[in-house]
């Protein structure tokens, strides 16, 4: 039986209903990639919530003197009204860098989540892998339009699915945790939601294991003739990554991404179920022998979605990275340009969504993501990397998701008064889980 279908894409790949920035030092982090890349061909219920307030910590520079950015405050207050139980959100703009929280940490305790606490990312986890990937694109170890099957030859995958299909999630492979067929019809994958998920939380998964199922099941569609979001695409990236360089993907990502910009809350945790400390907590509710029990689900196992959605992070994080990214600090001018350039349906890059605000707001690129249960990731950018917003939020989970039907509603909200200071209560329901 499967649970209803929201307005944004989780990391699953199933839909749920309805600073100062640290210098960077542009020629570390493109040390390996700038000569190729130059000549290269362009290719591709909760407890009492806790009131929001603004970080007072002295490690964050937050907005001048008297902007306690009230809007900012009313947006993340409005996640908790409605059923979140935890909000965290940094805003890097023209007032400056502004951190604060809402809600609470845990359910039995008033204390708020902390401003810059650890959480399971998600799907953002993509644009980082589509980074790494696009990397080794500069560098002339992969070619966009090569067929995958040319560096995967062990997993008979049809010759016509390119690299920059999987990045563009074009390829129409089955997507391991579940999919829709375009008839409507749903394929059960690895349990990635609900009672079955809980109960097989802490089970690893290797990225070969997860592939061979997805390679098991028949095509949504030819390669290149339609767009569907599937994790599958990016734990086949993942795997790529590492035939390529010799290297597993956790090395390859400290050594390009996370140890250049200085990212120590971000990590690809393997098999390690625990947050670090500090984080706040996600929680699912089932019902048993006619009682609804809550369990906290903060410790879970995701090598489920390897290279799609298994990162730990921080808001700080996060920001410091997509402004990065934007900003031309890591990869080439060209790379970057095809990488943000809008494909299909969904309007994907390669791991990144580009969307219009309409106008006087003006284009951002952005990813969201959320892991099975109880968490959700936000990443936001302008084209250049100077104006972010990168939030976290946790719940009180269940089968029919919880408060995770207003989900995008809020988010549209907070992005609109973010980067063109009004409100709107419209969702986009068009839009793709994410």
């Amino acid at each position: 039986m499967t649970t209803p279908l929201p307005p944004a894409i989780t990391a699953t790949g199933q839909r749920i209903d309805g600073v100062h920035q640290r210098p960077v030092i542009r020629g570390k982090v493109l040390r390996r990639v700038a000569v190729t890349a130059l000549t290269a061909a362009l290719l591709a219920g909760a407890a009492a919530p806790a009131e929001a307030t603004a970080d007072s910590s002295p490690a964050v520079s937050t907005a001048p003197a008297g902007q306690d950015r009230p809007e900012l405050q009313q947006a993340m207050q409005a996640f908790v009204d409605a059923g979140f139980s935890g909000v965290q959100l940094r805003v890097h703009d023209e007032q400056g860098e502004w951190a604060g929280s809402a809600g609470v940490r845990r359910l039995d305790q008033a204390a708020k989540p902390p401003t810059n606490g650890r959480f399971w990312a998600g799907s953002v986890t993509k644009t980082f892998t589509a980074t790494l990937v696009l990397q080794l694109v500069a560098e002339g170890k992969i070619t966009l339009d090569a067929p995958v099957a040319d560096y995967l030859s062990t997993y008979e995958l049809d010759r016509r699915i390119t690299v920059r299909m999987l990045l563009q999630h074009t390829s129409g492979l089955f997507n391991y945790t579940g999919d829709l067929r375009p008839d409507g019809t749903w394929v059960p994958g690895i349990p990635a939601t609900g009672d079955e998920w809980l109960n097989n939380r802490f089970r690893s998964y290797r990225p070969e294991e997860l592939v061979r199922l997805a390679l098991s099941k028949p095509a949504n569609f030819a390669p290149g003739a339609d767009q569907s979001y599937a994790n599958t695409n990016y734990t086949l990236a993942l795997l790529l990554i590492e035939k390529v360089t010799g290297r597993s993907y956790a090395q390859e990502m400290r050594q390009r991404i996370l140890r250049p910009l200085g990212l120590k809350g971000t990590v690809v945790p393997g098999d390690r179920t625990q947050l670090p400390a500090p984080y706040a907590h996600g929680y699912y509710r089932y019902e048993e022998d006619g009682r609804q029990k809550t369990v906290d689900i903060s410790r879970q196992n995701l090598t489920l979605l390897a290279g799609a959605g298994d990162m730990i992070s921080t808001t700080q994080d996060l920001q410091t990275f997509i402004s990065a990214l934007n900003g031309g600090k890591l990869l080439p001018g060209p790379l970057l340009a095809e990488m943000r350039k809008p494909y299909g349906k969904y309007k994907y890059g390669f791991g990144l969504f580009v969307e219009d605000l309409g106008p006087g707001c003006g284009t951002v690129y952005q990813h969201k993501g959320s892991p099975p249960h109880g968490y959700g990731a936000l990443m936001y950018s302008s084209p250049d990397g100077k104006k972010t917003l990168t939030a976290s939020v946790t719940w009180v989970d269940k089968a029919t998701r919880g408060p995770a039907k207003d989900f995008q509603r809020l988010v549209d909200e907070l992005v609109q008064q973010v980067f063109c200071g009004r409100q709107t209560g419209t969702a986009d329901e068009a839009k793709p889980a994410q």
